[in-house]
């Protein structure tokens, strides 16, 4: 690891203290607080938040150096203040960025000591490089000054309070979302709905349409849509298996061989997209600035998403297909992946998909070929894709040949996730001019 931070930052021009126009080690500290979450297994809505504040992080240590770029002060709900950097005092604004991420992450995740032996590996190879010592050190003040106003304005976001709100308890009624094998476990956040917005009015302010009306009646829409899903498992192609097998995020993963158990950890869906982030910055050639702007418009908006998505599994508490395909269709039947311990209606991958996509592309355009390669450190192969939302709309549907959602959830999640990203683009403004 050493070597490679070494071989990065010379990349970086750390070594004059010239500002990096190479993003190279931005990019690896944002994957370095990803790895740590992966082990961690933090939630997908929990995960969204800590991308968002770590993000929110670097691009205001990093748009300090560059006039052309705007604060999201007075932007973001409760962001009412930021460290500025000293009058008279020189920085290396992309060290300060990169110890604004990797400040605000320590605090944020469980396992701090990784987090901050990145750090130290980090700062050891930079101080090697020949950075003047009085830019050094300023530059990780500010860095450090930048991430105590994030981790302050993330103290009052209701995360800690709905810590210790109800669990949730499992509705008795045929039409409702029960735990599914094979743990069966807790629905997950249940709460959600109930924190800080960053940027959406509120929980509610893009309500989807309603779901299908629950039936078990053979000729009804609800028992159609159930076939659909359940003749779909039946017969996916091998395409269509790799496809699901690539989107799937599942952060716990429980595996049964026999009587034995066991738990694979992976990325989260919202990981998956700053990791999406992170391929079309390095494609684009972005500059620091650039890059941490890119992470944070998509961060956030990805973390109002769930705010979103949320609010409605747990109002409409939606039956999973897997459990009502077992009760009215076949006992037998399996979905191909692990399904999801929370409710149904809709499909969280169909839209914080659908918001990351139409946020890239407003930063970055369309047509954008890239290829993801973000499932091969899972044994995953990578999959290209000619622009952001054929990305997209290929990870809604994998949900459907994963057996994970009915196509209702799957359509208006991404109504819904492409209604969230424009009014991110409307409501958010990172450029002065």
């Amino acid at each position: 690891m050493k070597r490679w931070i070494t071989i990065a930052l010379l990349a970086l021009g750390f070594g004059d203290g010239v500002a990096a126009q190479d993003a190279a080690t931005l990019h690896r500290s944002i994957k370095a607080v990803t790895d740590v979450m992966v082990h961690d297994i933090f939630s997908p809505p929990v995960a969204s938040r800590i991308y968002a504040y770590i993000s929110v992080a670097g691009y205001e240590a990093a748009r300090a150096g560059d006039k052309q770029y705007k604060s999201l002060v007075g932007q973001l709900h409760g962001l009412t203040s930021m460290a500025v950097p000293e009058p008279g005092k020189k920085y290396n604004f992309s060290l300060a960025a990169i110890e604004a991420v990797l400040l605000t992450g320590k605090a944020l995740v469980i396992s701090e000591g990784v987090v901050a032996e990145f750090r130290a590996s980090l700062l050891d190879s930079i101080r090697k490089t020949g950075m003047a010592p009085d830019v050094y050190q300023n530059s990780l003040e500010y860095g450090k000054a930048v991430a105590s106003e994030v981790l302050a304005w993330a103290g009052k976001d209701r995360y800690k309070e709905t810590r210790s709100y109800p669990k949730y308890d499992v509705d008795d009624g045929i039409s409702t979302w029960k735990p599914t094998p094979p743990v069966y476990m807790r629905a997950v956040e249940p709460h959600w709905s109930e924190m800080r917005t960053f940027f959406i009015d509120s929980a509610r302010q893009f309500v989807p349409h309603r779901p299908t009306p629950f039936s078990i009646e053979k000729g009804s829409e609800f028992y159609r849509d159930a076939m659909e899903v359940f003749e779909a498992g039946r017969a996916l192609t091998e395409e269509q298996k790799a496809i699901a097998n690539f989107w799937d995020c599942n952060p716990y993963k429980v595996n049964q061989n026999g009587h034995v158990m066991y738990a694979s950890k992976k990325i989260s869906p919202g990981g998956h997209w700053m990791n999406i982030t992170g391929v079309a910055c390095r494609r684009a050639n972005a500059d620091v600035v650039r890059s941490a702007e890119a992470y944070a418009r998509v961060a956030v908006t990805i973390a109002d998403a769930f705010i979103s998505c949320w609010d409605e599994k747990y109002r409409s508490k939606a039956i999973r297909p897997e459990t009502y395909i077992n009760q009215y269709i076949s006992p037998d039947w399996m979905p191909l992946l692990q399904t999801p311990p929370f409710p149904e209606y809709t499909s969280g991958h169909s839209i914080v998909s659908a918001c990351a996509a139409t946020v890239l592309i407003g930063l970055f355009g369309e047509p954008f070929a890239f290829t993801d390669s973000t499932e091969m450190e899972f044994g995953i192969p990578p999959r290209s894709f000619a622009g952001f939302r054929a990305a997209a709309d290929e990870a809604a549907i994998s949900r459907f040949y994963g057996g994970i959602h009915f196509k209702p959830a799957i359509n208006y999640g991404l109504e819904e996730g492409y209604r969230i990203g424009a009014f991110a683009i409307d409501r958010m403004r990172t450029k002065l001019f």
